[in-house]
């Protein structure tokens, strides 16, 4: 009889906060599990304790083992991990190593080098960008694959680092279509801000923390003046809480647009739904983003949706043919594609048919497309893919 393949699985964290990179994880875990139901299977977090693992029910333990670190004090903690990482791949000496996030990448170039174990590294966005640690470097290099979220974090690795473009492959994120639907503009919603049904509104939501300025949620609000004047009843709303709040409230004053700008703060993920039904435009002009779940999100609530073109965008938005994709530093451009998207004028009709944009979406970058393409990348690795 066969025995199963080892994997060991290392993450930052899965349970103890929610990012992109932590929904990421938790993804990519759970088709790992699918693909490969008889692997032996060791997942390593970092910032999780086993208590915090343990009464998670989000993720199935069917075929895998946790190994959290979460309870040794911060200052120590990356030593403790690295120490258990390096211990337990040379006791149990397992076939694969994947690592959803790319810093654990010189940890497995030692085990290479002293048990010979393959490794693959995902690389996300900012993380991945302006690498000056040379260790690192060594370890990208030295990697058996490299898988990045977007064609945007592959072609910075390959420029800036030099590395093939036949080593890096792209695994698109996804997302849990169920959690998003099409509906009518929430009447408790339009209570709640004063706004009326027929009024355009847009929408962001987004971490308002300085690193995250790139977003470019402060140039929607320098177009809001004019849009309003073009279209005098439009509305923005901005999800998310952080440290840039101070200068987004001295924005919105300076520019007199406190009457149709409302800063919700957070919103639970719960309610997060009924906000992208609210809008008649999601948009996010971003610059430096590795990809941007929430254009999926909003997408699949079948909404127009406008990015910038500079970044992982235009992978989530399909280089242009699921929404709009503009330059993130052209004022003008932005006002007029806001413009023509809101009065219906916009050239691509495939906006305005929100069950196509949803499919679509869903198609492109839904669970079962993202399992499947994982299995192709691991396919070198002769992981036996479940026929299940």
């Amino acid at each position: 009889m066969t025995k199963p393949k080892k994997m060991h699985l290392w993450i930052p964290e899965l349970f103890s906060s929610k990012g992109g990179i932590q929904v990421f994880s938790g993804f990519f875990l759970r088709a790992v599990q699918n693909l490969y139901p008889q692997a032996d299977l060791a997942i390593f977090i970092k910032n999780d304790t086993n208590q915090i693992i343990r009464d998670c029910k989000d993720v199935s333990i069917n075929n895998g083992y946790f190994y959290g670190t979460g309870t040794t004090s911060s200052p120590f903690r990356t030593i403790v991990f690295a120490l258990r990482l390096i211990i337990s791949a040379i006791v149990q000496k397992p076939d694969l190593i994947v690592m959803t996030h790319l810093n654990f990448a010189p940890i497995a170039l030692l085990l290479k080098k002293l048990i010979g174990t393959k490794y693959v590294v995902i690389a996300h966005g900012v993380e991945a960008w302006d690498i000056d640690n040379q260790l690192l470097k060594s370890a990208l290099h030295n990697a058996d694959s490299i898988l990045a979220v977007s064609k945007y974090t592959r072609d910075r690795l390959h420029k800036e680092q030099g590395l093939s473009l036949e080593k890096i492959g792209i695994l698109h994120n996804t997302f849990d279509a169920d959690n998003w639907k099409i509906a009518p503009k929430p009447e408790y919603l339009l209570a709640k801000y004063g706004l009326k049904r027929e009024q355009k509104i847009i929408l962001t939501v987004s971490r308002l923390v300085e690193s995250e300025q790139y977003k470019g949620y402060d140039k929607l609000l320098e177009v809001m003046p004019v849009i309003r004047k073009l279209i005098p009843d439009v509305h923005y709303v901005i999800i998310g809480k952080g440290s840039d709040l101070d200068r987004l409230q001295q924005i919105i004053k300076q520019k007199h647009i406190q009457d149709c700008v409302t800063l919700a703060g957070f919103i639970p993920d719960a309610e997060l739904c009924d906000y992208y039904n609210l809008c008649d435009l999601f948009a996010m002009p971003s610059k430096s983003e590795g990809f941007g779940i929430v254009y999926l999100e909003a997408l699949a609530s079948g909404k127009p949706v406008m990015g910038g073109n500079l970044d992982g965008a235009t992978d989530a938005l399909c280089d242009g043919k699921l929404g709009a994709l503009v330059n993130p530093d052209d004022l003008q451009e932005i006002t007029d594609t806001i413009f023509n998207i809101l009065v219906g004028s916009y050239p691509n009709k495939k906006i305005y048919q929100p069950q196509k944009l949803r499919e679509e979406c869903i198609n492109t970058f839904g669970f079962s497309r993202f399992r499947e393409n994982i299995g192709d990348r691991l396919q070198q690795f002769e992981l036996s893919p479940s026929t299940q």
